[in-house]
Order: structure tokens, then sequence, then C-alpha cells
């Protein structure tokens, strides 16, 4: 693995010019290793169809930022993404921000990284940006750089789900960046460089750290437990999937935003849970509530944690097996028109609230082709039915566009939709 310190001095890239980072993006294309096989600190490949952070096996840390855009200029923004772009590539390769670096520049000048990442790996580092339904249209209605009639149909924003607790100051942005890292450093050195980057341009309107992935997004990796201590989304999506990834997670250009074709909507949702309840709780009923057994991970009735739930199953006093309201029952795919989701959640913990309880729960990141179809429905009937609520509180919520991936070296994120 080749470190920050070592690429800066080896290929002279701080002063090598546009040459000089053409060859490290020729390096980043060509020797990025696959995802699927990679050790904790290899790079994940940056370049191709679909953004990286979406169908990667799912890294064990998370920084997750939502931005607000507060320049009118659309030329500012446009060059942002351009700068943001590059910077990604270096920082997903293992490398620094900047061309210069955190300590190759000249002493009188800031510094183009920040540093902190200096001898790490690059840790299979993700760098995935959405657009929020406000950066085509503002909280006024004002188109504010022309790409109003590019916002695409499935951006429709959320609506309110029975139950919501909706912070506004947490919920929302124009831009978010999802940084995933099997080094919580490397993620916030990530998003850290970005949010310098963007000084005049964008500003942080809110953060999530998260840790302990709640989801596996490869049949490589095991079944993680959620603070509850369930195993947590065992029917998820996997990047084995090809056909159903294709039919669920990636808009097509005929599904009205031709821009959009190869990206993904993602769905963001705080959800706090409410921990001391939940530890009071007895484990019969605990495991009534998933309808899965806690241990193994079996839909109750069943014996391992990928056998089909079977919700005609009745037990001895003859009520179903899996009870009405069960959560498992409730998102299944069968009791939702087919639709499934690709979920890459992770555990959170802010400390404690004023009356000693954790403020801990998880932060809920879902990807399909079509929010109106998949996670809406899915939610309405959780939000109605679900037993599960008594313990969960939604804190926070917001939808993306997640537009394609960076073909190559010049491309930037959103250039389909600044064309």
């Amino acid at each position: 693995m080749v470190s920050r310190r070592t690429a800066l001095t080896a290929a002279g890239v701080g002063i090598a010019g546009v040459a000089g980072a053409a060859a490290v993006g020729s390096v980043m294309m060509n020797d990025a290793p696959d995802p699927a096989a990679a050790s904790p600190g290899a790079p994940v490949p940056f370049f191709g169809a679909h953004q990286a952070g979406i169908v990667t096996p799912a890294q064990d840390r998370l920084h997750f930022v939502a931005f607000d855009v507060i320049t009118k200029d659309r030329a500012r923004l446009v060059e942002m993404l351009r700068e943001w772009t590059a910077a990604a590539a270096r920082m997903t390769a293992g490398r620094d921000a900047g061309l210069l670096g955190a300590v190759g520049g000249q002493p009188e000048a800031p510094p183009d990284d920040t540093g902190e990442a200096l001898g790490l790996p690059a840790s299979g580092l993700t760098l995935t940006v959405g657009f929020g339904p406000s950066l085509f249209r503002d909280a006024d209605g004002v188109d504010r750089f022309g790409i109003a009639d590019k916002r695409p149909a499935a951006l429709e924003d959320l609506p309110h789900f029975p139950g919501d607790a909706i912070k506004p100051e947490i919920s929302g942005g124009d831009i978010c960046v999802q940084a995933c890292s099997n080094d919580p450093q490397v993620a916030v050195h990530a998003v850290r460089n970005l949010a310098r980057i963007g000084f005049g341009v964008v500003s942080v309107r809110y953060s999530q750290l998260g840790f302990g992935r709640t989801s596996s997004t490869s049949r490589a990796q095991a079944t993680p437990r959620n603070l509850m201590g369930f195993k947590d989304g065992t029917r998820n999506l996997k990047l084995e999937d090809g056909k159903l990834l294709d039919e669920q997670l990636w808009a097509h250009a005929d599904d009205g935003a031709a821009w959009m074709a190869g990206g993904s909507y993602l769905v963001t949702r705080r959800i706090r849970m409410l921990i001391e309840t939940w530890d009071r709780t007895s484990l019969t009923e605990q495991e009534a509530i998933f309808g899965r057994d806690k241990g193994e991970g079996a839909p109750l009735g069943r014996q391992k944690e990928f056998d089909e739930p079977d919700f005609a199953a009745k037990g001895a006093d003859g009520s179903p097996a899996i009870a009405m309201d069960a959560h498992v029952r409730l998102a299944h795919p069968a009791q939702n028109s087919d639709a499934h989701l690709l979920r890459r959640g992770y555990n959170f913990v802010d400390g404690s609230d004023g009356l000693g309880r954790l403020d801990a729960g998880l932060f809920f990141m879902a990807y399909q082709r079509d929010p109106r179809k998949q996670f809406v429905p899915v939610q309405r009937n959780l939000a109605r039915h679900d037993t599960l609520n008594e313990y969960i509180r939604h804190t926070s919520s917001a939808l993306w566009a997640c537009p394609p991936g960076v073909a190559k070296e010049g491309d930037f994120w959103g250039a389909g939709l600044f064309s």
C-alpha cells in the first residue's frame, strides 16, 4: 500500500500539474482492487458507472454531512463540484486532498490538506454525493442555478409519516456527502477537507457520525446487529444481485431524468431508539416485535437466519407465528408489492440527553430506484402498524438524488445535471 507521504514524495504530484494529475488518475483507475476482495485498508475504485459507497461492501464507520449552498453563483458551485471530485479521487486512493498536500506547500500558506490522515491507508474510503430537492428550487421556490426543469419526479419531497418527530435543523439540505471508511479518522478527514474546499460556497447544515454498520451489502459479509441486539437487514439487496439491482436500485434514462441514469435515490432517517424502555422489555416480546429470534436471527417458526418467513404459519395457540404487526412481516417485499431497498445504515450514540438517557439509535440510509414506489409505501406500512414504533422516534429525514459515477479523469459529480 502506498502511503500518503510516499505518494507525495515518489510521484511529485504536488508540482507535476496536469500531467501529474492525469498519471495519478491512471493509477487509481487501473490499480484499484475489486471492492469485494479488498482488505480493510485497501482503496476502493473511485471511477465507474455508479458511485462507490452504494453497493460497495459496507465499511465499519460513517461520517454523513448535509450542506446548504450559500452562493447564488452557478459557476462557483460547478467549480466546487469539480474540485470536490478531484479531491475525492485522491483521498479515496489514500492520498492527500490537494496536490501539494499537508506538508508539501509553501510554509507561508495554509496547506491544501488538513493532515490528520497522514500515514493512514485509504481504509476503504468511499465518498458518495447526493442532491436534495432544495437544490433545484429553494424554500422560496427560487431556481437559483437554472436546474429546476431537471428535477427528477422521483425526487419528490417525502411525506409526513405517522409518528414522525422531525427536527428541521437536522433534516433536508442541498447536497449530501456520505463518507464511509474502515477508519473513522479517514472518514472525518475526507468530510473536513470537502467542507474546507467548499468554504464560501456551502455551509454544513448537519452531520452524523456512525459506527458498526447495520446491514450487509454483500453476501461475503455477516449480518450485523443494531443497538436493540437484533440482526438487521437480512433481506437487504446485495451487490451480487445483478438483475435485481438493475430493476430496483439504479435509475434508468427513461425514468424521466436522463442525467440520473446509473444513479440512485437515497433516503436518510435518523431513528432514535428508546433504549432504556427496550431494555426493560422481555425477550419473548422483543422477538415478537421483530418477528425473529434474537440469537440466530431466524424468522419465528423457522431455524436459520435466511429461511424464508412463513407468514401463514400458526403457533400452538392458533395465532400467527409471526404477528400481523411484526416488523419482519410489515417490511417484507411480499407485503409491499415486491419493493426492495439497499440499506447501509449505521448505529450512533450521541452521548446522553438531559435526563441521562442514551441519545442512540440508527442512522438509516436506503438506496433505491424510485422512493415513491419503494421507501414511501414501505414506511407508510411500518409507520401505521409496526409495534416497534413504541420504541423508536424518527427525528431527521431527507431525500437525495445521487448521480451516476464519475466515468473518467476530468469528469465531475453532477456533470450531467449542470451540462
